[in-house]
Protein backbone atom coordinates (compact mmCIF):
# COMPACT_ATOMS: atom_id res chain seq x y z
CA UNK A 1 0.00 0.00 0.00
CA UNK A 2 2.01 3.19 -1.45
CA UNK A 3 1.79 6.11 1.64
CA UNK A 4 2.34 9.40 1.47
CA UNK A 5 2.88 11.93 4.34
CA UNK A 6 2.32 15.61 5.42
CA UNK A 7 3.44 17.82 7.54
CA UNK A 8 0.54 19.89 8.65
CA UNK A 9 -1.02 21.86 11.49
CA UNK A 10 -4.79 22.06 10.60
CA UNK A 11 -5.04 25.18 12.50
CA UNK A 12 -8.33 24.28 11.51
CA UNK A 13 -8.62 21.95 8.63
CA UNK A 14 -10.30 23.87 5.39
CA UNK A 15 -10.54 23.16 1.89
CA UNK A 16 -7.28 24.19 0.82
CA UNK A 17 -5.82 21.46 3.04
CA UNK A 18 -8.13 18.59 1.47
CA UNK A 19 -6.90 20.19 -1.76
CA UNK A 20 -3.61 19.46 -0.45
CA UNK A 21 -4.10 16.20 0.71
CA UNK A 22 -6.14 14.77 -2.79
CA UNK A 23 -3.15 16.09 -5.08
CA UNK A 24 -0.23 14.68 -2.60
CA UNK A 25 -2.38 11.27 -3.35
CA UNK A 26 -2.34 12.01 -6.95
CA UNK A 27 1.11 12.78 -7.30
CA UNK A 28 2.70 9.89 -4.97
CA UNK A 29 0.06 7.18 -6.31
CA UNK A 30 -0.79 6.75 -3.33
CA UNK A 31 -3.55 4.89 -1.92
CA UNK A 32 -2.90 5.97 1.82
CA UNK A 33 -1.41 8.92 3.61
CA UNK A 34 0.28 10.32 7.26
CA UNK A 35 0.04 13.37 9.04
CA UNK A 36 2.52 14.43 11.11
CA UNK A 37 0.56 17.52 12.89
CA UNK A 38 1.40 19.98 15.47
CA UNK A 39 0.02 19.58 18.86
CA UNK A 40 -1.11 22.14 21.84
CA UNK A 41 1.07 24.88 20.11
CA UNK A 42 2.52 25.73 16.81
CA UNK A 43 5.13 26.44 14.92
CA UNK A 44 4.68 30.56 14.80
CA UNK A 45 5.00 30.30 18.64
CA UNK A 46 0.66 30.33 18.97
CA UNK A 47 -2.10 28.13 20.85
CA UNK A 48 -3.54 26.00 18.57
CA UNK A 49 -7.03 26.90 17.46
CA UNK A 50 -8.28 23.75 19.12
CA UNK A 51 -6.58 20.78 21.33
CA UNK A 52 -5.70 18.22 19.42
CA UNK A 53 -7.40 15.55 19.76
CA UNK A 54 -10.16 17.69 18.00
CA UNK A 55 -8.14 18.83 15.40
CA UNK A 56 -7.57 14.83 14.57
CA UNK A 57 -10.72 14.28 14.38
CA UNK A 58 -11.14 16.75 11.21
CA UNK A 59 -7.81 14.98 10.09
CA UNK A 60 -9.17 12.01 10.10
CA UNK A 61 -12.98 13.05 8.08
CA UNK A 62 -11.07 14.85 6.04
CA UNK A 63 -9.90 12.26 4.37
CA UNK A 64 -6.08 11.50 6.40
CA UNK A 65 -5.45 7.96 7.20
CA UNK A 66 -3.00 7.95 10.33
CA UNK A 67 -2.13 11.16 12.53
CA UNK A 68 0.93 11.25 14.23
CA UNK A 69 2.28 14.07 16.67
CA UNK A 70 4.51 16.66 16.11
CA UNK A 71 6.65 16.78 19.56
CA UNK A 72 6.07 20.21 20.80
CA UNK A 73 10.29 20.53 20.96
CA UNK A 74 9.91 20.74 17.50
CA UNK A 75 6.98 22.27 16.59
CA UNK A 76 7.42 25.31 18.07
CA UNK A 77 10.92 25.71 16.57
CA UNK A 78 12.07 27.82 13.56
CA UNK A 79 11.80 26.30 10.36
CA UNK A 80 15.00 24.47 10.32
CA UNK A 81 13.98 21.92 13.59
CA UNK A 82 9.86 22.23 12.91
CA UNK A 83 10.89 20.75 9.64
CA UNK A 84 13.94 18.20 11.01
CA UNK A 85 11.45 16.74 13.74
CA UNK A 86 8.60 15.91 11.11
CA UNK A 87 10.83 14.31 8.24
CA UNK A 88 12.26 12.29 11.37
CA UNK A 89 8.78 11.42 12.08
CA UNK A 90 7.73 10.21 8.89
CA UNK A 91 10.79 8.60 8.27
CA UNK A 92 11.20 6.79 11.38
CA UNK A 93 7.15 5.16 10.80
CA UNK A 94 8.94 2.55 7.85
CA UNK A 95 5.90 3.07 5.83
CA UNK A 96 5.79 6.49 4.32
CA UNK A 97 7.04 6.08 0.90
CA UNK A 98 6.75 9.71 -0.58
CA UNK A 99 6.48 13.06 1.09
CA UNK A 100 4.79 16.13 -0.11
CA UNK A 101 4.67 20.02 0.76
CA UNK A 102 2.74 22.87 -0.81
CA UNK A 103 5.17 25.07 -2.34
CA UNK A 104 4.49 28.95 -4.01
CA UNK A 105 6.22 27.62 -7.23
CA UNK A 106 5.47 24.04 -7.27
CA UNK A 107 9.28 23.23 -8.79
CA UNK A 108 10.94 20.62 -7.02
CA UNK A 109 14.07 20.51 -9.16
CA UNK A 110 16.09 24.30 -7.18
CA UNK A 111 14.61 23.16 -4.04
CA UNK A 112 16.76 20.17 -4.06
CA UNK A 113 19.69 21.99 -5.53
CA UNK A 114 19.74 24.78 -2.57
CA UNK A 115 19.23 21.71 -0.08
CA UNK A 116 21.91 19.99 -1.66
CA UNK A 117 24.14 23.11 -2.03
CA UNK A 118 23.51 23.64 2.10
CA UNK A 119 22.94 20.27 3.87
CA UNK A 120 26.82 20.91 4.94
CA UNK A 121 26.67 24.79 5.14
CA UNK A 122 29.75 25.74 3.42
CA UNK A 123 31.52 28.48 4.90
CA UNK A 124 30.37 30.48 1.93
CA UNK A 125 26.73 30.24 2.94
CA UNK A 126 28.36 30.83 6.75
CA UNK A 127 30.14 33.88 6.01
CA UNK A 128 26.49 35.56 3.78
CA UNK A 129 24.43 34.48 6.79
CA UNK A 130 26.49 36.50 9.07
CA UNK A 131 26.66 39.10 7.28
CA UNK A 132 23.25 39.68 6.77
CA UNK A 133 22.50 38.98 10.55
CA UNK A 134 24.80 41.93 11.11
CA UNK A 135 22.99 44.27 9.04
CA UNK A 136 20.01 44.00 11.37
CA UNK A 137 18.00 41.49 8.52
CA UNK A 138 15.88 39.20 11.01
CA UNK A 139 17.32 35.50 10.85
CA UNK A 140 14.85 33.88 7.99
CA UNK A 141 15.73 36.82 5.48
CA UNK A 142 19.22 36.64 6.36
CA UNK A 143 19.38 32.71 5.87
CA UNK A 144 17.23 33.17 2.56
CA UNK A 145 19.20 35.90 0.86
CA UNK A 146 22.88 33.65 1.78
CA UNK A 147 21.04 30.59 0.32
CA UNK A 148 20.08 32.75 -2.57
CA UNK A 149 23.55 33.83 -3.26
CA UNK A 150 24.95 30.73 -2.49
CA UNK A 151 22.61 28.88 -5.21
CA UNK A 152 23.46 31.87 -7.99
CA UNK A 153 27.08 31.01 -7.73
CA UNK A 154 27.49 27.24 -7.22
CA UNK A 155 24.18 26.06 -8.21
CA UNK A 156 24.57 25.08 -11.78
CA UNK A 157 23.61 26.19 -15.18
CA UNK A 158 20.82 22.86 -14.57
CA UNK A 159 18.98 24.30 -11.92
CA UNK A 160 16.87 27.55 -12.35
CA UNK A 161 18.32 29.98 -9.86
CA UNK A 162 16.06 31.08 -7.15
CA UNK A 163 15.28 34.80 -5.84
CA UNK A 164 15.78 35.31 -1.99
CA UNK A 165 12.20 36.60 -2.54
CA UNK A 166 10.89 33.15 -3.47
CA UNK A 167 12.69 31.33 -0.82
CA UNK A 168 11.80 33.73 1.66
CA UNK A 169 7.81 32.96 1.18
CA UNK A 170 6.65 30.54 4.11
CA UNK A 171 6.18 27.39 1.93
CA UNK A 172 9.26 27.91 -0.07
CA UNK A 173 11.12 28.17 3.47
CA UNK A 174 9.77 25.25 4.83
CA UNK A 175 10.02 23.23 1.87
CA UNK A 176 13.40 23.87 1.19
CA UNK A 177 13.93 22.95 5.50
CA UNK A 178 12.10 20.01 4.47
CA UNK A 179 14.97 18.64 1.62
CA UNK A 180 17.37 20.06 4.21
CA UNK A 181 16.42 17.18 6.83
CA UNK A 182 15.81 14.46 4.44
CA UNK A 183 19.74 15.13 2.89
CA UNK A 184 21.00 15.40 6.74
CA UNK A 185 18.97 12.35 7.46
CA UNK A 186 19.70 9.97 4.43
CA UNK A 187 15.89 9.55 4.05
CA UNK A 188 14.59 7.00 1.82
CA UNK A 189 11.58 8.89 1.13
CA UNK A 190 10.79 10.55 -2.04
CA UNK A 191 9.77 14.44 -1.58
CA UNK A 192 6.83 16.26 -3.93
CA UNK A 193 5.68 19.31 -4.45
CA UNK A 194 2.27 21.07 -5.67
CA UNK A 195 1.65 24.75 -6.50
CA UNK A 196 -0.25 26.43 -3.48
CA UNK A 197 -3.50 27.13 -4.79
CA UNK A 198 -6.05 29.86 -3.42
CA UNK A 199 -5.46 31.91 -1.06
CA UNK A 200 -2.00 32.64 0.28
CA UNK A 201 -0.33 31.56 3.59
CA UNK A 202 -1.36 34.28 5.93
CA UNK A 203 -3.77 36.25 3.64
CA UNK A 204 -6.76 37.27 5.94
CA UNK A 205 -9.28 36.99 3.04
CA UNK A 206 -11.01 34.03 1.22
CA UNK A 207 -10.83 33.74 -2.47
CA UNK A 208 -13.48 31.03 -3.48
CA UNK A 209 -14.36 28.55 -1.65
CA UNK A 210 -10.19 28.78 0.09
CA UNK A 211 -8.94 30.51 3.07
CA UNK A 212 -6.06 30.67 4.35
CA UNK A 213 -6.11 29.13 8.11
CA UNK A 214 -4.88 32.60 9.51
CA UNK A 215 -8.32 34.06 7.40
CA UNK A 216 -10.29 31.32 9.26
CA UNK A 217 -9.47 32.16 12.80
CA UNK A 218 -9.55 35.59 12.56
CA UNK A 219 -13.17 35.32 11.42
CA UNK A 220 -13.88 33.05 14.89
CA UNK A 221 -12.03 35.56 16.90
CA UNK A 222 -14.06 38.41 15.84
CA UNK A 223 -16.66 36.64 17.61
CA UNK A 224 -19.37 35.65 14.38
CA UNK A 225 -19.47 31.83 15.50
CA UNK A 226 -18.89 28.98 13.04
CA UNK A 227 -21.67 30.20 10.46
CA UNK A 228 -19.08 32.71 9.42
CA UNK A 229 -16.47 29.97 7.89
CA UNK A 230 -18.94 27.38 6.61
CA UNK A 231 -18.27 28.10 2.99
CA UNK A 232 -13.81 27.74 4.12
CA UNK A 233 -13.91 24.57 5.92
CA UNK A 234 -15.64 20.80 4.85
CA UNK A 235 -18.94 20.46 6.94
CA UNK A 236 -16.85 17.50 9.17
CA UNK A 237 -14.83 20.64 10.60
CA UNK A 238 -17.37 22.76 10.84
CA UNK A 239 -18.95 20.39 13.19
CA UNK A 240 -16.32 20.09 15.27
CA UNK A 241 -15.45 23.78 15.49
CA UNK A 242 -19.50 24.10 16.23
CA UNK A 243 -19.07 21.52 19.12
CA UNK A 244 -15.36 23.23 20.59
CA UNK A 245 -17.73 26.80 20.52
CA UNK A 246 -20.28 25.13 22.30
CA UNK A 247 -18.41 23.75 25.16
CA UNK A 248 -16.42 27.09 25.75
CA UNK A 249 -13.03 24.99 24.16
CA UNK A 250 -12.41 27.67 21.53
CA UNK A 251 -11.14 29.46 19.86
CA UNK A 252 -7.90 29.63 21.50
CA UNK A 253 -5.20 32.43 21.60
CA UNK A 254 -2.48 34.23 23.41
CA UNK A 255 -4.69 36.45 25.39
CA UNK A 256 -6.14 33.24 27.27
CA UNK A 257 -2.21 32.47 28.50
CA UNK A 258 -1.59 36.07 29.59
CA UNK A 259 -2.20 36.10 33.21
CA UNK A 260 0.41 32.94 33.02
CA UNK A 261 2.69 34.82 30.98
CA UNK A 262 2.98 37.81 32.99
CA UNK A 263 3.75 35.91 36.24
CA UNK A 264 6.27 33.87 34.79
CA UNK A 265 7.52 37.51 33.83
CA UNK A 266 7.34 39.14 37.14
CA UNK A 267 8.89 36.02 38.96
CA UNK A 268 11.79 34.84 37.48
CA UNK A 269 15.06 36.74 37.19
CA UNK A 270 16.81 37.85 34.67
CA UNK A 271 19.52 35.46 34.15
CA UNK A 272 16.95 32.63 33.99
CA UNK A 273 14.94 34.20 31.60
CA UNK A 274 17.93 34.54 29.60
CA UNK A 275 18.31 30.75 29.64
CA UNK A 276 14.75 30.42 27.70
CA UNK A 277 14.53 28.56 24.65
CA UNK A 278 14.48 31.98 22.15
CA UNK A 279 16.00 34.35 23.73
CA UNK A 280 19.54 36.12 23.23
CA UNK A 281 21.22 39.22 22.79
CA UNK A 282 19.75 41.20 25.66
CA UNK A 283 15.73 39.95 25.08
CA UNK A 284 15.10 39.92 29.02
CA UNK A 285 16.13 43.16 29.34
CA UNK A 286 14.36 44.79 26.47
CA UNK A 287 11.22 42.89 27.58
CA UNK A 288 11.23 43.95 31.09
CA UNK A 289 12.00 47.55 30.32
CA UNK A 290 8.77 47.60 27.84
CA UNK A 291 6.72 45.58 30.08
CA UNK A 292 7.44 48.48 33.34
CA UNK A 293 6.40 51.16 30.50
CA UNK A 294 3.43 49.78 29.23
CA UNK A 295 0.51 52.19 29.38
CA UNK A 296 -1.87 48.55 29.39
CA UNK A 297 -1.36 45.46 30.41
CA UNK A 298 -2.55 42.49 27.98
CA UNK A 299 -0.15 40.50 25.09
CA UNK A 300 -0.76 42.43 21.96
CA UNK A 301 0.47 45.76 23.92
CA UNK A 302 3.66 44.10 24.73
CA UNK A 303 4.48 42.36 21.88
CA UNK A 304 3.74 45.89 20.32
CA UNK A 305 6.25 47.62 22.56
CA UNK A 306 8.80 45.00 22.26
CA UNK A 307 8.82 44.24 18.48
CA UNK A 308 11.57 45.45 16.26
CA UNK A 309 13.11 44.79 12.60
CA UNK A 310 15.43 42.55 14.61
CA UNK A 311 12.69 40.74 17.08
CA UNK A 312 10.01 39.89 14.69
CA UNK A 313 6.53 39.03 15.99
CA UNK A 314 7.01 35.16 15.35
CA UNK A 315 10.47 35.69 16.88
CA UNK A 316 8.76 37.37 20.13
CA UNK A 317 5.53 34.83 20.48
CA UNK A 318 8.01 31.30 20.43
CA UNK A 319 10.61 33.40 22.68
CA UNK A 320 7.40 34.19 25.10
CA UNK A 321 6.20 30.73 24.72
CA UNK A 322 9.80 29.63 26.26
CA UNK A 323 8.99 31.22 29.26
CA UNK A 324 5.07 29.82 29.43
CA UNK A 325 6.46 26.35 29.03
CA UNK A 326 9.52 26.38 30.72
CA UNK A 327 11.48 25.56 27.58
CA UNK A 328 15.29 25.95 28.42
CA UNK A 329 17.87 26.28 25.72
CA UNK A 330 20.03 24.13 27.14
CA UNK A 331 17.61 21.09 27.15
CA UNK A 332 16.90 21.93 23.52
CA UNK A 333 20.58 22.28 21.74
CA UNK A 334 21.45 21.43 18.37
CA UNK A 335 22.69 18.34 19.24
CA UNK A 336 19.90 17.01 21.16
CA UNK A 337 17.45 18.28 18.75
CA UNK A 338 19.59 16.74 15.83
CA UNK A 339 19.28 13.12 17.87
CA UNK A 340 15.46 13.17 16.25
CA UNK A 341 12.44 12.91 19.07
CA UNK A 342 13.07 9.25 20.13
CA UNK A 343 9.43 8.30 19.92
CA UNK A 344 6.13 8.33 17.79
CA UNK A 345 2.81 9.55 19.40
CA UNK A 346 -0.29 8.15 17.59
CA UNK A 347 -3.25 10.53 17.70
CA UNK A 348 -5.57 8.62 15.27
CA UNK A 349 -6.63 6.34 12.63
CA UNK A 350 -9.13 4.97 10.39
CA UNK A 351 -9.19 1.39 9.62
CA UNK A 352 -6.61 1.84 6.54
CA UNK A 353 -4.72 4.08 9.05
CA UNK A 354 -4.78 1.01 11.74
CA UNK A 355 -3.27 -1.02 8.95
CA UNK A 356 -0.40 1.07 8.88
CA UNK A 357 -0.26 1.36 12.06
CA UNK A 358 -0.06 -2.61 12.33
CA UNK A 359 3.02 -2.61 9.65
CA UNK A 360 4.72 0.69 11.59
CA UNK A 361 5.17 -2.14 14.60
CA UNK A 362 7.27 -4.06 12.86
CA UNK A 363 8.98 -1.62 10.83
CA UNK A 364 9.49 1.67 12.52
CA UNK A 365 12.74 3.04 13.62
CA UNK A 366 11.53 4.28 16.69
CA UNK A 367 8.47 3.22 19.60
CA UNK A 368 4.79 3.71 18.35
CA UNK A 369 3.24 5.00 21.42
CA UNK A 370 -0.31 5.08 21.90
CA UNK A 371 -0.06 6.49 24.89
CA UNK A 372 1.76 8.90 27.47
CA UNK A 373 1.18 6.70 30.52
CA UNK A 374 2.97 3.48 28.61
CA UNK A 375 6.38 5.09 28.00
CA UNK A 376 8.98 6.16 31.03
CA UNK A 377 12.31 8.72 29.70
CA UNK A 378 11.85 10.71 27.28
CA UNK A 379 11.65 13.70 28.34
CA UNK A 380 10.46 15.44 24.74
CA UNK A 381 7.31 13.19 25.63
CA UNK A 382 7.04 15.00 28.74
CA UNK A 383 7.10 18.37 26.91
CA UNK A 384 4.27 17.17 25.01
CA UNK A 385 2.45 16.86 28.43
CA UNK A 386 3.12 19.79 29.81
CA UNK A 387 1.65 21.82 26.78
CA UNK A 388 -1.10 19.92 26.97
CA UNK A 389 -1.86 21.40 30.36
CA UNK A 390 -1.05 24.48 29.99
CA UNK A 391 -2.99 24.55 26.86
CA UNK A 392 -6.27 22.96 28.57
CA UNK A 393 -5.70 25.73 31.61
CA UNK A 394 -5.60 28.31 28.99
CA UNK A 395 -9.71 27.30 28.83
CA UNK A 396 -9.73 27.60 32.82
CA UNK A 397 -9.55 23.87 32.95
CA UNK A 398 -9.61 22.31 36.54
CA UNK A 399 -10.18 18.83 35.75
CA UNK A 400 -6.67 16.93 36.38
CA UNK A 401 -8.10 14.52 33.55
CA UNK A 402 -8.25 16.85 31.11
CA UNK A 403 -4.96 18.70 32.02
CA UNK A 404 -3.01 15.52 31.93
CA UNK A 405 -5.19 13.78 29.15
CA UNK A 406 -1.97 12.31 27.04
CA UNK A 407 -2.26 10.11 30.22
CA UNK A 408 -5.71 9.27 29.67
CA UNK A 409 -6.92 9.95 25.85
CA UNK A 410 -6.69 6.80 23.74
CA UNK A 411 -5.82 7.71 19.83
CA UNK A 412 -9.32 8.39 18.24
CA UNK A 413 -10.89 5.93 15.28
CA UNK A 414 -12.50 7.09 12.59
Amino acid sequence: MRTVGLIVEYNPFHHGHAYHLQKSKEAAGAEASVAVMSGSFLQRGEPALMDKWARTRTALEGGIDLVLELPLAYAVQPAEWFAYGAVWTLEATGVVDAFCFGSETGELAPLRAAARLLAEEPESFRAALASGLERGLPYPSAYSAAAAELLRRDGGAEFPPLAAEQLAQPNMTLGLHYLLALERLGGRMEPLTIRREGAGYHDEAGSGSIASATAIRRMLEQGGGAAGIARYVPASTLRVVEEQLAAGEAPRRWDDYFPQLLHRLLVEPPASLAGTLGFGEGLERRIAAQLAALPELGFEPLLAAVKTKRYTRTRLQRALLGVLLNLRAAELGRERLAAGPGYIRVLGFTPRGQQLLARMRREASAPVLTSAARADGLPLLELDVRGTAVHAAGGGSRDPRRLLRDYYEPPIRL
